[in-house]
């Protein structure tokens, strides 16, 4: 007789084979036993690869992130990184590289009481004064970065300026002109921007009469400049201060300087803050009718032979080749320096006591041509 089986019997009978259930894993222990043996037993391998690993990645973070500067920008690193200034060669104020390499374009600018007051004399670089005839003074006005929209009244041109305007290698703007300027600038020894030949690049105003009356812009000229191809101007320019240096006690605060007389008698005042003088003629403010009081940086004084250069026209000029004694004004004070010029192409060197080239103030400069027997005043 079959036994009977129970519940108990069948699960202990069956407990051995259960198909539906997975092999069990070996532990895990011995995976890392076999990984570890391994390494122990190739460590120049390892070593070698994690080297190699190390360099590699230090090698790309390096060129990824090593050219960039996290850390705060000392004085020295920005000043090396500033980007180069230019400056111009006649003012040495700073100015855009084009503006830098423009051709100087000069103009006769009249000073007779009806001229006044004139346009575009406070935007020249460098103004020239001196007497034309009877005792009634006119200006050289030399341009390259300033562009004024209206300069004049333009006049005729006398023996001393051109000098002075050849070592500029300008173009010069003016209205005829007695027979020696003319003949150089006939002949090329000048460049000749002449109304008489080039009438579009002027025009006349209906504010005053002839021949007070004629005006032009430097776009005018600078168009005038580039159909005669004047496209560049070699000329030595003269030696500007890295930084101007205030006098503590200045001693030069209030200047005569005995040009001519009445009306036309130069007087400035200076201003320490702006370290500019104030110009003054005729007992006035000198004023140019669009950009107001003209304060030059610079102001000079010069001691040049007069009556010397005589003229078909029966009026004898200063000439302005050679040497003498000149007072330079800045900073408040002065200085008592020499001036030369060789030639008409030679640029005048002003020179202190020992000989050295003397150094200006970045801006405009001002030279009044004087009588050998006088002398400019202050206090």
């Amino acid at each position: 007789m079959k036994e009977k089986q129970t519940k108990s019997d069948s699960f202990h009978k069956y407990s051995n084979y259960e198909p539906h259930l997975k092999p069990i894993d070996k532990p895990k222990g011995d995976k890392f036993k076999k990984i570890n043996k391994w390494l122990s037993s190739h460590k120049f391998l390892v070593l070698s690869f994690i080297s190699i690993l190390a360099i590699t990645l230090g090698v790309s973070v390096y060129y990824l992130f090593g050219t960039i500067d996290y850390s705060t920008p000392t004085v020295a690193s920005v000043k090396k990184k500033e980007i180069k200034k230019t400056y111009s060669p006649l003012t040495g104020t700073e100015v855009s590289e084009a503006d830098s390499k423009l051709p100087l374009t000069a103009v006769m600018i009249e000073n007779s009481p009806e001229a006044r007051p004139q346009s575009g004399l406070k935007d020249a670089g460098v103004v020239f004064e001196a007497v034309a005839e009877g005792g009634i003074t006119r200006f050289l006005a030399i341009y390259q970065e300033a562009k004024p929209g209206v300069i004049g009244p333009v006049r005729s041109v006398r023996p001393h300026y051109a000098s002075w305007v050849a070592a500029f290698d300008a173009g010069l703007a003016h209205v005829g002109g007695s027979d020696i300027p003319l003949a150089k600038l006939r002949s090329g020894q000048i460049k000749d921007l002449d109304q008489f030949f080039n009438a579009g690049a002027y025009y006349r105003s209906n504010e005053r009469y002839a021949p007070h009356n004629v005006y032009t812009s430097m776009e005018k000229l600078q168009g005038l400049n580039n159909a005669k191809k004047y496209s560049t101007s070699t000329f030595t320019s003269w030696t500007r201060v890295k930084k101007e240096q205030v006098s503590p006690t200045p001693t030069a605060k209030s200047i005569d300087i005995p040009v001519s007389t009445g009306l036309f008698a130069v007087h400035y005042d200076w201003d320490p803050a702006t370290n500019s003088y104030q110009r003054s003629q005729g007992g006035g403010a000198h004023i140019d009718r669009e950009a107001g009081r003209i304060t030059p940086k610079v102001v000079i004084t010069m001691q040049v032979p007069h009556d010397v250069i005589k003229e078909s026209n029966r009026y004898s000029y200063p000439d302005v080749i050679g040497s003498g004694k000149a007072w330079l004004f800045q900073n408040g004070t002065v200085t008592e320096i020499g001036w030369s010029k060789a030639s008409d192409k030679d640029q005048i060197i002003f020179t202190d006591p020992t000989g050295k080239p003397v150094e200006f103030n970045r801006g405009q400069t001002w030279i009044t041509a004087i009588k050998p027997d006088k002398t400019p005043s202050w206090q």
